[in-house]
């Protein structure tokens, strides 16, 4: 069988992510970290996740990025928006997912796998700027030109399959693959208890997939 790392945050979209991988017949190696989130309720829901869909292993990687602040996610100062703004908006964690890309390919060059998988999505998303395709295609570059593995011809895939799917899509995907979105938590500002503040961007993403896939919403709101 093959093996993979596939980044897990506890979220929707990871979760979703780590089923499509497993069904694909991969060996799971799951990664998360406490990265100084505010919501870091949402690891526990990454183990929970990790259990049920069957990862091999689930790793939580302490890197505390709120040291240097930049974003409602990391930073005390800075409250998370309740109504959509233009651009990208202050939930941006600067350079997250190069950084988790980056640790995640340490890994696996660790383990000899040669296939990551990311739930980055470019359709129903925020606008951040590393969640699109050209970033996913240019780590993919940069992994094969930065690591031994990749300049002994041990070439590194980048899975995004989530990359060109709405969250309705992905919802109706994940429930095909059995999915239990009940464990998962996508709120920026969720409770010790996991339960979602359902004004967020995420919360406002979130919803409508459930309502657009026509599935009942399972989330616990407070």
């Amino acid at each position: 069988m093959k093996n993979a790392v596939v980044l897990l945050s506890g979220g929707l979209d990871s979760a979703t992510v780590l089923a499509m991988a497993r069904s694909g017949g991969y060996v799971c190696h799951a990664l998360s970290f406490a990265y100084g989130q505010k919501h870091d309720i949402e690891l526990k829901a990454a183990e929970q996740v990790a259990r049920a869909l069957g990862a091999v292993e689930h790793k939580i990687l302490a890197l505390d990025l709120s040291a240097i602040g930049g974003s409602a996610l990391t930073d005390l100062h800075m409250a998370v928006p309740e109504q959509p703004s233009e651009g990208i908006p202050i939930t941006y964690v600067p350079a997250r997912n190069t950084v988790f890309l980056a640790v995640a390919l340490g890994w696996a060059e660790v383990l000899g796998v040669q296939d990551i998988f990311i739930g980055v999505n470019a359709v129903d998303y925020s606008g951040y700027p590393d969640c699109r395709p050209e970033f996913i295609a240019a780590f993919e570059r940069l992994a094969n030109l930065a690591t031994r593995a990749g300049v002994e011809g041990r070439r590194f895939r980048i899975h995004a399959p989530l990359q060109a799917l709405s969250k309705a899509n992905i919802i109706r995907r994940g429930i095909e693959l059995g999915v239990d979105y009940a464990l998962t938590v996508s709120c920026y500002q969720a409770d010790n208890a996991g339960r979602a503040c359902g004004r967020c961007d995420s919360c406002r993403l979130r919803r409508l997939g459930f309502a657009e896939a026509g599935v009942t919403d399972p989330t616990q709101y407070r």
